[in-house]
């Protein structure tokens, strides 16, 4: 299956531009020549990585009128914006649902005033919660935490909305990318860029649990190609595809390990109790994303951490900016 190329004149609106996925994305789009926008508020995000090819509205999603506004002429809307944190989620349910359910909603509302002809929607592999692994697209919804839980109501009003107003709609399932350009002080969410973070400080990483929860991690590149390929193959529409790796499904010990080795860090990690609601296995099956997209991966674990130790080396480490509240604050919060 090979790229097609875009119709000229064809816009492509990207929520959260400035953010690691939705920034990648924008680039990937303006190389194929398309005409990208996008828009995002900067609470996870750095305005450095907003393409200057790109049409950039400072406008936070759930403001409707605006949104509106900012994605007129819009042919194509890739929903990435979010506060992607899971483990936090659990101690602020309200502000994650704001930015998760709400902000959907209100994108969706606009997406459909302006009448577009697809909607990508980027869901989170928490849906699938404590189920077998590898998860499969059909496996059904187990949501553990308040972020899963706005996650997968966000498909079904992305499903329900496309339907009401005849648009089509894929739900894509990307999960745990990794790379340059993600926001590596931010202590909530990114473990990857935490670790790396902190061992740039000399400072040992912290695990919660065991650290043998397992999962695979994607480089972003890899992930980048597939997703691109959802605003145009007929053969997605209505679908729903995990778009991450099967392969090198490891440990949090593991990832650790393999850091500190990169970085000839003598590695002592700092273990705390396990998070609340946290699941120990996740990976997901990719065979549908080969099927529909052709996917494969380019870059081994090792390499995809050489290239964001390298970037996030070369920008400096930096303190962890403790941005957002806990809602709730007691013994289980860590």
């Amino acid at each position: 299956m090979t790229d097609i190329q875009p119709d000229n004149g064809d816009r492509v609106f990207i929520t959260g531009i400035s953010g690691f996925l939705g920034s990648h994305l924008a680039d990937s789009f303006i190389e194929q020549g398309y005409d990208v926008a996008g828009n995002d508020n900067f609470v996870g995000g750095y305005e450095s990585n907003i393409p200057e090819q790109a049409d950039f509205y400072h406008v936070d999603c759930t403001d409707v009128w605006a949104m509106q506004s900012a994605m007129e002429g819009a042919d194509i809307v890739y929903h990435t914006a979010a506060l992607a944190y899971e483990g936090l989620s659990v101690f602020a349910p309200s502000r994650i649902n704001r930015s998760i359910y709400q902000a959907t909603s209100a994108t969706l509302s606009a997406a459909a005033d302006v009448g577009i002809d697809r909607f990508v929607y980027c869901s989170s592999m928490s849906r699938y919660g404590e189920n077998e692994t590898p998860f499969t697209e059909d496996t059904e919804p187990r949501p553990q935490d308040p972020y899963a839980v706005s996650k997968v109501a966000s498909e079904e009003m992305v499903e329900l909305m496309a339907d009401i107003y005849d648009f089509e709609h894929v739900i894509a399932v990307p999960h745990n990318i990794i790379g340059p350009r993600q926001r590596y002080d931010d202590p909530f969410r990114n473990v990857a860029a935490i670790f790396i973070n902190r061992m740039l400080q000399g400072k040992q990483p912290i695990i919660y649990g065991d650290g043998e929860q397992k999962r695979c991690f994607t480089f972003i590149q890899d992930d980048v190609r597939p997703l691109r390929k959802l605003a145009y193959h007929d053969e997605v529409t209505g679908e729903v595809i995990n778009v991450g790796p099967d392969d090198e499904f490891i440990t949090i010990n593991h990832l650790a390990e393999t850091i500190a080795d990169i970085l000839e860090f003598d590695l002592d990690p700092i273990y705390k109790p396990d998070r609340p609601q946290e699941v120990k296995l996740a990976n997901c099956s990719a065979d549908k994303a080969r099927e529909l997209l052709d996917y494969e991966t380019e870059y081994t674990l090792r390499e995809g951490l050489r290239e964001m130790i390298d970037w996030i080396d070369d920008r400096g480490a930096k303190e962890f900016d403790y941005h957002l509240e806990c809602e709730i604050v007691n013994e289980r919060t860590p």
